[in-house]
């Protein structure tokens, strides 16, 4: 999957590393396709990370660690070069970007560019003033600005990463002041000097006396195909079964490091009343873990059938992710059973490489960031949910983290501290009858540019998804958000399908799709809006639709009412509305869209308009 964190440290790091870049080198790319992303040019004073402040006794650089010796780290300077991104199988080139339109900045991939699917006509234009390019209206995070980039639990990039010395090295001391970040493909997390081994990446900001002001472990596997170790790595475990089997009340535990407390392998097993503990034992490599199940508390892997009933699984450890299905045609089906996970990278039920998850009557909470309930990564898989609670109260850990096909029905779904759910390339979630319940309070590391809302659908590139049109389907149940904008769509087409859902939002907008400034990978400034097709069945929507210059959307109502504005500052993108007999729209803002397609007697101005293709219709 190529999933959440939260990461101001990493972003002022990576900012800070582009600046310097461009005061020692040109930046740009061979004929390779290789790009620096952080520079070696060490005389350059930078900014301390997430002030945007400069400090002109704290210079910034990139180091490969060579040497720890306890608070000491020696490391060879240099800097990042980034690869461009593999293309999707057969398409022999890059990977695609998502285009803006049929102008210039349209981007190359599944998406031709000419925006053919798009409502037809131009984006209305504002009566007075100027486009600013940024979707108008309510910035989501109640400070009235356009958010830059989007919140999500995958940072990605684009392509793979190497380390390249430029002959010299460093040594500084790490003090209790210092800050440590560690960056994983799912964000990033509060760090310690145990998280820095030889071999370690490191962006420092260095003070004058040798000391290090600012750490950030850089994950080099982001979008380098599939990262981690480069092969398939699930670790070792303390207990096997590899043959036909039925267990009961048995516990299983794990303190190994890279190791699972219990795994199936090959075999068919039916598990009733076990415990799982694994409580200790460090994970080598984050990706591994969240990719192939290295360090989770059950595994079951190589065509695997499982059935666990009546069961408990405790973990403590990074990437303890508790119950975990891995590769095609591994089944495990789970019901009745406790789950809990306390560390980051720990997901309750994670499913990757194709594998099945079946979960009925589950109680799993998780404390940890980047630790969604429902969790899913690289290579996805199908997941069907059935009941249950399931709870998160980290950082970037919604209750569901899609990169699989997803179907959640009659399920209470709630995080405390994250969005509710997010869809990452093409794939699907389908709730039935759920309440879900999203309370993202704060972004990464607090950065004020970044989007809060409920649901997130969107494209990392970072390779964990295919690339391809997203899907999202409500019926019934409620969907609640605490937070920020209800639906944010970015750099990725989608269908959302609602029917007799009851939304309570903690803000004014409903809808809002927008590009953003790829500083986290998620396509090219300028050409990563989104595209949409919202269908509203016998629903109810209470709230403004905000699409951007480089978006659109295909709003089709069935039955359904709609108590908002779209576009209410006049920019925008495509907007096509289509509305049946037996729906309504009542205007709380003028409204601007590109093509309308119903009775006007549907619509109640109360004193507003609504423009089509910049001329007054209502």
């Amino acid at each position: 999957m190529k999933t959440y964190k939260y990461f101001a440290l990493i972003c002022a790091a990576v900012v800070a590393a582009a600046s310097t870049g461009c005061s020692s080198n040109s930046g740009t790319s061979s004929d390779t396709g290789s790009s620096v992303v952080s520079s070696a040019d060490t005389s350059h004073q930078t900014s301390e990370a997430g002030t945007g402040e400069v400090k002109s006794s704290e210079v910034y650089k990139t180091v490969k660690v060579t040497a720890v010796d306890g608070n000491s780290i020696t490391a060879d300077e240099g800097e990042i070069v980034s690869g461009s991104a593999p293309g999707q199988p057969g398409d022999g080139g890059s990977a695609p970007e998502k285009p803006g339109d049929s102008g210039d900045n349209a981007g190359t991939g599944d998406n031709s560019g000419d925006n053919s699917d798009k409502p037809e006509g131009e984006p209305p234009a504002k009566p007075d003033g100027e486009d600013s390019g940024n979707a108008p209206g309510d910035s989501g995070d109640g400070s009235g600005n356009a958010p830059d980039k989007p919140d999500g639990e995958a940072p990605g990039g684009m392509g793979g990463s190497t380390f390249e010395s430029s002959g010299s090295s460093v040594t500084f001391t790490v003090t209790d002041d210092t800050k440590i970040s560690v960056e994983f493909l799912q964000g990033s997390s509060d760090g310690t000097i145990d998280d820095i081994a030889v071999g370690s990446v490191l962006a420092v900001t260095l003070n004058d006396d040798g000391t290090a002001a600012s750490i950030v472990v850089k994950n080099m596997n982001a979008g380098s195909g599939f990262g981690g170790s480069g092969e398939v790595t699930n670790g070792t475990s303390a207990n096997m079964i590899t043959e036909n089997t039925t267990e009961s009340d048995t516990e299983y535990n794990s303190t190994g490091d890279d190791e699972n407390a219990l795994r199936v392998d090959s075999a068919e097993a039916t598990l009733t009343g076990i415990t799982v503990n694994k409580n200790a034992g460090n994970s080598s490599n984050t990706e591994d873990g969240d990719f192939y199940g290295q360090n989770a508390g059950f595994l079951a892997l190589n065509g695997a059938k499982v059935t666990i009933t009546d069961s408990t699984f405790n973990t403590g450890v990074v990437n303890g992710n508790a119950v975990f299905s891995y590769g095609e045609g591994t089944t495990v089906n789970i019901s009745d059973s406790k789950i809990r996970t306390t560390e980051r990278n720990s997901g309750g039920i994670q499913t990757t490489g194709g594998g099945t998850m079946i979960a009925t009557n589950l109680d799993v909470q998780t404390e940890g960031n980047s630790s969604a309930a429902i969790r899913t990564d690289r290579g996805g898989g199908t997941v069907t949910v059935e009941g249950g609670k399931y709870v998160t109260n980290g950082t970037g850990s919604p209750a569901i983290y899609c990169t699989a096909d997803i179907t959640a029905s009659n399920a209470e779904l709630t995080a405390n501290s994250s969005e509710g759910v997010v869809v990452e390339g093409k794939n699907s979630v389908t709730l039935n009858n759920c309440t879900l319940t999203g309370n993202m309070e704060n972004t990464y590391g607090g950065d004020s540019d970044e989007n809060i809302h409920t649901i997130m659908i969107y494209q990392s590139m970072s390779g964990d998804a295919d690339i391809g049109e997203a899907y999202f389907t409500a019926e019934g149940g409620s969907i609640t958000g605490l937070s920020g904008d209800m639906f944010y769509i970015t750099n990725t087409d989608c269908t959302i399908s609602l029917k007799d859902v009851e939304f309570t939002l903690a803000n004014d907008t409903f809808l809002r799709v927008e590009g953003n400034s790829s500083s986290r990978g998620w396509g090219t400034e300028g050409a990563n809006g989104g595209d949409v097709i919202l269908n509203a069945e016998q629903q109810s929507i209470e709230g403004n639709i905000l699409v951007d210059s480089i978006s659109s959307l295909d709003m089709t109502m069935t039955g359904s009412t709609l108590k908002g504005a779209i576009n209410p500052d006049g920019d925008g993108g495509t907007i096509k509305v289509t509305m049946d007999s037996g729906s309504t729209w009542e205007l709380t803002a003028d409204s601007y869209v590109t093509e309308f397609n119903g009775d006007i007697s549907q619509i109640t101005a109360n004193g507003f308009h609504l423009y089509v293709n910049g001329e007054q219709l209502v």
